[in-house]
């Protein structure tokens, strides 16, 4: 597996764990539709929310900030999802979309940002 896959899954994996840390419920890592995925679906601590969680990890944030990787494309491609991913379990729950971001690498202490309510497909 190519470096920068190993360094995503390192993130995706840290993501659910400050879930699970936080209270949140895990229903799904790495949810696919066709050529579209989700990397993270959760229900809230209150469980009141579906939310569906883009993770985003760099080595560092020097260049670009990670959230700029979650581009109009990709929101819409997570609104896609979420939509089919509703409608094929029967859920009849809220819908929110966060994005986490992750700085840094195995070796050392990374640095967690969690954007709940990142952004609103309907306004897209």
């Amino acid at each position: 597996m190519a470096e920068h896959n190993d360094l995503g899954k390192w993130g995706e994996e840290l993501a659910a764990k400050y879930l699970v840390e936080k209270g949140y419920l895990i229903r799904e890592r790495d949810w696919r539709l066709k050529h579209l995925d989700v990397d993270i679906i959760a229900v809230d601590p209150e469980q009141r929310l579906l939310v569906f969680v883009e993770v985003k990890t760099r080595r560092t944030d020097d260049v670009i900030d990670p959230t700029a990787a979650v581009d109009l494309k990709k929101m819409k491609g997570l609104s896609r999802c979420a939509n089919a991913y509703v409608k094929l379990f029967g859920l009849d729950l809220d819908m929110r979309f966060d994005i986490i971001t992750v700085v840094g690498k195995p070796s050392t202490t990374a640095a967690l940002n969690h954007i709940e309510d990142a952004f609103n497909p309907c306004l897209i």
